[in-house]
């Protein structure tokens, strides 16, 4: 230990460069272990590698070159500060990687602010007994200068050398730059994914990356006005799927159900663990040929908002947002959604959610999109913590509840559900689960089936309601999944689970989720065209008999024999039944081999460029405040009030009980 600090006073020679540049040098050499280790990026050649290793160097060189604008001593504790802070920024993505396969943007820091409350028990679940090494070599730093024998001196850096230190900063940045463009032209300019960001400059540029985006969009509300809707109108006016007459009206009047699948994806149709079938009664309707419409090709459109992205998707067919979620950063909008179109042609609106209303900011989203109610925790009973899990209410007791809520509505109503129970990290009592687990050793992966039956139960539970009710014979029932449930991270587990490899190709195709449609007195059957959730408010609005070409809408009528089948991902790769793009690569759909790019893939990624961008411009220009599709009446989110009084919810909250008690 001696000869190690004898040696190390010699390299530092009393001297704050010298302490600078091993903590360069040591903070460099961690974040590109954490990427190796902890990050996909998709490396693919040597310039890649060689840009993943010296990316780091920049960042270290540029923030920790603040700290030798302080005053003798103190640049040495600022130098630490600053590590720290950078490691925590790195553990942080980390852990929001080991999740959701992506990156921390600044919107996402507004969504964990209103959120937190609720995300404890799921962000432990993804600390790892490693993760204490990316904090190492902030102790060493801080070893090495508590350390009595290792004296210090006052030495101010000269400004002359601050200089040259953030011109060598620069410069190894203007390198990194400009060999990423040459392996990925016009890097900055044309990308919807973050990975390629980090993989060619560093997660800490990509943050100052996301930083100016973010400002350029915020800025792009103030600066809009009413010429800018006219090519969106446009466009969406153009590429509108005429509605099929065979499905056109065969819906009108009824009421409307909407399911929220949390995390299920569509490969537990007909999946057997262990010889028994994981989800039997969504099994029964998706092969119910007679009663239900099952779409075997429907992929969800999520990005960094997953659940708030889909419902954002299915209220408005209009894209989530690049980064953060709309239903926290753009809840002020102006919205042409389907609760208040729906609303002008006589329909009551709710949404029942057995979490509390801040959560992903749905009070005020709701009524931006014009909800006339929203049923959240208060409405239920949170006392029994058995059946309350972090995010809510389990799905069983959330059902029971809501019926005598929903039968407080007048009819025709338009009505959402989200449960709850089958969200990461898939958390269920032995004693309540009535299916083994996978035998993986991924404890998510494992847990996962046993949630998916608990939430197929609580499902057929409500649906013999409905029908004793005869609701289900009066309403349009809407079932989907809202975005993956196991992320790409669990790739090897994934690979075991359905006894094949699952790589870049596969992983793709895993993002299907159900789509099951019930229309009383039309006919059911398996449908396979290619779709996303994009889709589903023109689909409904047609089914009801009412026209979507007046309205914004990205999506296309699932039914219609115009139906677009390019599905485009909020990160620029997209899917049609003959290819899929991922990455800048692309793989025949039904075989997964490498194809040539060709004047048909253009026309897709094209089309698919073009339906990402006209999106964003609508949600971050808040446009539709320069546009009334005709007979729309624009709302106002004034007029509506989800507070719960508890002395008009006494009624409610007694049918409820007796709800409950019948059903013990």
């Amino acid at each position: 230990m001696n000869n190690f600090l004898k040696k190390s006073q010699q390299l530092f020679a009393n001297n704050v460069l010298g302490f600078f540049f091993i903590a360069v040098l040591m903070f460099q050499i961690k974040t590109y272990i954490g990427y190796r280790v902890e990050f996909n990026l998709g490396i693919e050649n040597g310039l890649q590698q060689f840009l993943l290793f010296i990316n780091p160097i920049s960042s270290a060189i540029l923030f920790f070159g603040l700290a030798l604008l302080a005053k003798g001593k103190k640049s040495f504790k600022w130098i630490i500060r600053l590590n720290l802070l950078m490691s925590l920024w790195l553990f942080c993505n980390i852990v929001y990687y080991r999740s959701f396969t992506d990156f921390i943007t600044l919107p996402t820091l507004t969504q964990v602010r209103n959120n937190a409350g609720d995300l404890g028990p799921s962000v432990l679940e993804l600390f790892k007994p490693h993760d204490v090494l990316y904090f190492l070599d902030t102790v060493l730093l801080i070893v090495l200068y508590k350390f009595k024998d290792f004296k210090l001196e006052d030495i101010k850096v000269k400004r002359r050398t601050v200089g040259m230190v953030y011109l060598a900063g620069l410069a190894i940045f203007a390198i990194n730059l400009g060999l990423a463009e040459k392996d990925r032209p016009q890097l900055l300019s044309r990308t919807f994914d973050r990975n390629y960001i980090v993989k060619y400059l560093g997660m800490y540029n990509y943050t100052v990356y996301d930083a100016v985006q973010n400002t350029k969009t915020y800025a792009q509300r103030a600066t809009a006005n009413s010429t800018d809707i006219a090519e969106v109108v446009n466009y969406t006016k153009a590429t509108s799927a005429e509605p099929n007459p065979k499905y056109f009206g065969a819906a009108e009047g009824k009421n409307v159900i909407y399911l929220h699948l949390e995390s299920m994806q569509n490969f537990l149709i007909d999946y057997k663990l262990n010889g028994e079938e994981v989800t039997p009664f969504l099994n029964s309707l998706a092969h119910d040929k007679s009663d239900f419409m099952y779409f075997d090709n429907f992929f969800h459109q999520v990005g960094q908002g997953k659940t708030a992205d889909a419902e954002f998707m299915l209220e408005n067919s209009l894209f989530g947002l690049p980064q953060g979620a709309a239903f926290t950063n753009r809840s002020q909008n102006t919205y042409q959604a389907a609760p208040a179109i729906l609303g002008q042609k006589g329909y009551t609106s709710a949404v029942f959610h057995g979490n509390y209303k801040s959560f992903w900011n749905r009070d005020n989203m709701y009524k931006s999109l014009g909800f006339n109610q929203f049923f959240d925790a208060n409405h239920y009973n949170m006392e029994n913590k058995e059946e309350v899990l972090s995010y809510g209410l389990m799905d069983k007791p959330f059902f029971k509840e809501s019926i005598p809520m929903l039968e407080t509505l007048k009819q025709p109503f338009y009505t959402k559900f989200i449960t709850v129970s089958h969200h990461f990290p898939y958390v269920m009592d032995q004693e309540k689960a009535t299916i083994g687990k996978q035998t993986t050793g991924d404890a998510s992966v494992d847990s996962y089936f046993q949630t998916a039956r608990y939430a197929d139960e609580a499902l057929k539970e409500f649906f013999d309601y409905l029908k004793e009710s005869g609701l289900y014979d009066n309403s349009v029932i809407v079932m989907y999944g809202d975005h993956y449930g196991i992320s790409e991270n669990h790739k090897e587990a994934m690979s075991k689970v359905l006894d094949k490899e699952v790589g870049t190709f596969e992983n793709a195709q895993l993002q299907r989720v159900p789509l099951l449609i019930h229309v009383p007195g039309v006919e059911g059957g398996e449908m396979h065209q290619y779709g996303g959730q994009i889709d589903l408010l023109p689909t409904l609005l047609h089914l009801l008999g009412i026209k979507s070409n007046d309205y914004v809408q990205f999506g296309s009528d699932l039914l219609s024999k115009d139906h677009n089948e390019v599905v485009p991902f909020r990160n620029g790769d997209f899917v049609t039944p003959d290819v899929t793009s991922i990455k800048g690569k692309y793989f025949d759909t039904n075989t997964g081999e490498l194809v040539e790019e060709n004047e048909d893939i253009l026309n897709y990624k094209t089309r698919a460029e073009k339906m990402l961008n006209l999106s964003d411009q609508v949600v971050n220009g808040d446009l539709l405040r320069f546009y009334t599709p005709n007979g729309f009446k624009p709302i106002d989110p004034k007029d509506y009030d989800y507070t719960y009084n508890e002395e008009d919810s006494k009624e409610v909250d007694s049918k409820v009980d007796s709800k409950v008690d019948s059903d013990k």
